[in-house]
């Protein structure tokens, strides 16, 4: 016997996974949904079932309950009419931005839990979900390589947050946290823990030495009697960073400097925010040149040593696994090297890896018991993927200090959906709200326990605990490896594939009209385009130009949906922060003329984002890709006249 078709077998199960561009799985959701309320409302009815209902059967037929009844219809019925105008992410002929059809398990676990409204600040609000968001903390350590055994003492914990940008702001929290613990410690004067021969040297411990340090004070304080113990808690409590605020902590430690984040140059700008946010300062925040889109590890180590040389304390190497406007993947290994090797000079800090959008791409890569995958075997399935330097990135992940995630982009989760992961739960104490570090020596061990108060770890309070519901839900469905969740992103990077090819045809079909080219090759799923027309050297123009074409690729709340051939995205390419032979090149591919000094060197370019499974249909043999590229051309066409 023949051995099956993988391929077909594995979009059949991709079919059942999402409601569907053409709302193929209608009956699947509305049968899910129906039956899921249902068995909400026998919940409602069975407890304590002799109470009588506290609404009247003859309610419904009074004049004030169809009153009200009457304008809730009108008001949902306007609400579902503007819905109409909404941005249509389920087709294929959306090419925009990071979002794309629902899956079909976390759309119904959200909606099954919604009525119960869990909020996950505690057990207390939430005794079921809260135990499910520590899961996919677990469920996404396990993914991106950290140890998620909850019984090994140095165990990863992750906690869901709203998005990205919150994910990126613990991250730095945790950091600062981290660096200044010793110094607090140092000024406490606490016996035996005084690290360091300075202040300074206490400051650039390790993440790993300021957390043996934690443990190390949190087991002493159990031995002490309780009145001791509550004196001491004060007392280093009185010299925490987060007791005094930046400004004082600073001035009473003369010999500090306020520490730098380097990032590269395109980081999301929610590293700005945070910067501003946590009082460390815009300023701080140090860009590190890059090559293709990619860090320059020369760069960054060259930055690294200079900090050192300045004696400049360094609060977090950022890497980025997927960038925003091109899926560009830093070279974690080479981030983690330089980590590594300025702590063996006295420089500590720690990496974290901004992998909002690339996060799941790690599925691809994954076995299902945990074990990574070889760049030859996660290559079979595709033309040019992944490059040796991506696989080398994810490949490292594991030996990152923390990494932020949104399931809420290649998760394919509702929004918001963002995920904070640290590899080793141990550093988390000194988050807590209520002074749990001071006494962790004495609990019982619990993971689950400990966690289970997570709103005294998380920026956020109060937040939904049917959005932890949705996730774990998916992650049971489809577990993180590459046979069952990875179908997803395979398919995203097989279009990536198909419309770099398409692209490069384009560019030599059009040559005519317009030059056009991909300006960095993908590394993920994200394919960026620039145009420039025929007979135009100045930035500035073709910007314009791209701007008109993009007019035709976003939604107009003033003209019906239908009239859109297709939706994209656009972003701006800042050539004076490219390395100068990228930069040449571009123009040069172009025809354009470098940007007069002073000038704006801002170069407008179309986006697309790969996400949706049907862009190429196979069962009706369509390629929503082709189609694409022919409205573009003819587009180009007309507006060239």
């Amino acid at each position: 016997m023949n051995a099956p078709d993988r391929s077909v077998s594995d979009h059949g199960m991709i079919d059942a996974c999402f409601l569907g561009p053409y709302a193929e799985n209608d009956n699947l959701l509305e049968k899910l949904v129906v039956e899921f309320l249902r068995d909400h409302v026998y919940w409602r009815r069975n407890f304590h079932p002799a109470d009588p209902p506290a609404i009247p059967t003859h309610a419904a037929s009074g004049i004030g309950y169809q009153r009200f009844e009457s304008r809730m219809r009108h008001e949902l019925h306007q609400l579902s009419a503007a819905l109409k105008q909404s941005v249509p992410f389920h087709s294929p002929r959306y090419l925009g931005h990071m979002v794309s059809d629902l899956l079909l398990p976390g759309l119904a676990a959200q909606i099954l839990a919604l009525p119960y409204n869990p909020n996950n600040v505690s057990e207390d609000a939430a005794p079921i979900t809260v135990d499910l968001e520590i899961q996919v903390g677990l469920q996404l350590a396990r993914m991106l390589g950290y140890r998620n055994d909850p019984r090994q003492s140095d165990c990863a914990f992750g906690h869901l947050t709203s998005g990205g940008t919150v994910a990126n702001f613990q991250a730095l929290r945790l950091a600062l946290a981290l660096k200044a613990f010793p110094v607090a410690l140092r000024a406490a004067r606490v016996p035996g823990l005084e690290s360091g021969h300075d202040d300074r040297e206490a400051f650039n411990l390790t993440p790993k030495a300021s957390i043996a340090l934690l443990r190390q004070w949190q087991q002493w304080l159990a031995t002490l009697p309780p009145g001791e113990r509550t004196q001491w808690q004060a007392r280093v409590e009185a010299q925490r960073l987060e007791q005094l605020g930046l400004g004082a902590f600073m001035a009473r430690h003369p010999l500090l400097r306020t520490p730098v984040v380097l990032a590269p140059a395109s980081a999301h700008y929610s590293w700005s925010k945070g910067m501003k946010l946590l009082g460390l300062g815009r300023a701080q925040l140090l860009p590190l040149r890059q090559r293709g889109m990619r860090t320059d590890p020369e760069a960054l180590e060259a930055q690294v040593r200079a900090c050192e040389r300045d004696q400049q304390p360094v609060l977090a190497l950022v890497a980025v696994l997927g960038t925003t406007e091109y899926g560009s993947i830093d070279p974690v290994d080479a981030f983690c090297d330089v980590r590594d090797a300025a702590a063996s000079r006295g420089l500590g800090t720690c990496v974290h890896v901004d992998a909002a959008w690339g996060g799941y791409l790690a599925t691809l890569f994954r076995n299902p018991d945990g074990s990574l995958r070889g760049r030859d075997e996660v290559g079979g399935d595709f033309k040019r993927f992944p490059a040796p330097e991506v696989h080398a990135a994810v490949a490292a992940l594991g030996r990152t200090d923390s990494i932020t995630v949104d399931p809420h982009k290649l998760g394919y989760l509702p929004y918001g959906a963002g995920a904070f992961v640290c590899r080793d739960h141990n550093a988390m104490a000194l988050l807590s709200e209520g002074a749990d570090y001071v006494f962790h020596g004495g609990e019982t061990g619990d993971y689950l326990a400990r966690f289970r108060s997570l709103g005294r770890y998380t920026l956020e309070g109060s937040r939904p605990g049917a959005m932890a519901a949705a996730a774990h839900v998916v992650h049971k469905v489809l577990p993180l490896d590459h046979r069952n969740f990875g179908l997803l992103p395979r398919e995203s990077i097989r279009n990536a594939e198909a419309f770099h090819d398409a692209a490069l045809r384009f560019a030599a079909e059009i040559s005519g009209m317009a030059h056009a080219c991909v300006p960095f090759p993908p590394d993920s799923n994200l394919v960026c385009l620039a145009i420039n027309p025929c007979g135009n050297s100045d930035i500035g123009k073709a910007s314009a130009f791209v701007r008109e074409l993009h007019d035709e690729l976003r939604c107009d709340p003033q003209r019906p949906l239908q009239t859109r051939e297709f939706f994209g995205s656009a972003t701006v390419l800042q050539l004076d922060a490219l390395d100068g032979e990228d930069a040449a090149r571009l123009l040069a591919a172009l025809s354009l003329q470098p940007p007069a000094a002073g000038s704006d060197a801002g170069l407008v370019i179309l986006r697309h984002t790969l996400m949706n499974p049907y862009l190429v249909d196979h069962e009706n043999g369509i390629s929503y890709i082709e189609l694409y590229f022919q409205h573009l051309a003819r587009r180009i066409g007309a507006l060239r006249g």
